[in-house]
């Protein structure tokens, strides 16, 4: 949570178009993977035609996330970019319910609609401002959709395919993605100074290394809903830090909308904390102690 709040202070930082951003940020994510693939990229050949027809899909869905939603940041405030991608986990439960029969409880469910409150807040706030930065709240919205759709793909598939190899073809396929569409829109992806390619390994490094690859490991081990659920406590670190770097005052919306987001996360995570509680049975020796 940490890392990826530092996702909207580089952008905003980069004067690069958002897709060159994306595509430099995957690639060199892709090319720290390299080297540490070892044993695990030698089971390439094991991935069925199905599940490789999944990886595509949560790659073009990734890269249609950084898409919409680092081209919000250009429009909108970093707060309410940020915390409008917190609707994220809404489309998440919908989705895990009929994919997935995770049906979460009475407390997690007013957790997430007390989240959601403060998200639409936000965005009825900034209708109010301008035009432009109900645009960028739209772009957000449907990066929080885009993502949604890449969870509960990726979900789906490390049933099967470890959380390293998963990361590092879907990381692989969205820079692709990226690179085809900067090639559609006759957009340079060279010639930037070199304080721009510091702000794109520095996305690689931070947000993506250390956020995006971690929950994709989490995935393997906790529900796609409860992951959801921590990354809105992304909008907290990200407002401040665009407060103390870009000066962007937080609003009462963006404020209030903050606190309906923060009291939201807590009644989700001790309702699921509790759930689990519940549903782990007494052992003495663990299995994971065994091993």
């Amino acid at each position: 949570m940490l890392a990826i709040s530092f996702a909207p202070i580089l952008v905003r930082s980069s004067d690069a178009p958002v897709s060159v951003q994306g595509m430099y940020r995957l690639l060199f994510t892709f090319l720290v993977m390299l080297p540490f693939g070892g044993r695990q990229l030698r089971e390439l050949h094991t991935i069925s035609r199905k599940d490789w027809l999944l990886l595509l899909a949560a790659g073009f869905f990734l890269a249609l996330h950084f898409l919409l939603w680092m081209a919000s940041l250009t429009y909108t405030s970093i707060a309410s970019s940020t915390i409008l991608l917190a609707l994220e986990p809404v489309f998440v439960m919908v989705g895990a319910y009929f994919l997935f029969k995770d049906r979460p409880g009475r407390w997690a469910i007013v957790g997430m609609l007390t989240a959601l409150v403060g998200a639409v807040g936000i965005g009825s706030g900034d209708i109010g401002l301008s035009q432009r930065a109900f645009f960028g709240d739209t772009l957000s919205f449907l990066g929080a959709l885009a993502v949604a759709v890449n969870m509960l793909i990726a979900k789906q598939i490390m049933r099967r395919v470890s959380s390293f190899l998963y990361s590092f073809i879907v990381f692989g396929v969205t820079a692709a993605c990226f690179c085809v569409y900067n090639v559609a829109m006759g957009i340079p992806m060279t010639g930037y100074p070199g304080r721009e390619w510091l702000v794109f390994v520095l996305l690689a490094i931070v947000p993506t290394v250390f956020g995006h690859m971690i929950f994709n490991w989490l995935l393997k081990y906790v529900k796609p809903t409860t992951i959801s659920m921590t990354v809105l406590a992304e909008p907290v670190g990200a407002s401040i830090l665009g407060m103390l770097l870009f000066r962007e005052m937080v609003t009462g919306f963006q404020l209030i909308g903050g606190m309906f987001i923060i009291a939201g996360l807590v009644l989700y995570m001790r309702a699921e904390k509790q759930t689990a509680a519940a549903t782990i049975p007494v052992d003495p020796l663990p299995a994971a102690v065994i091993e």
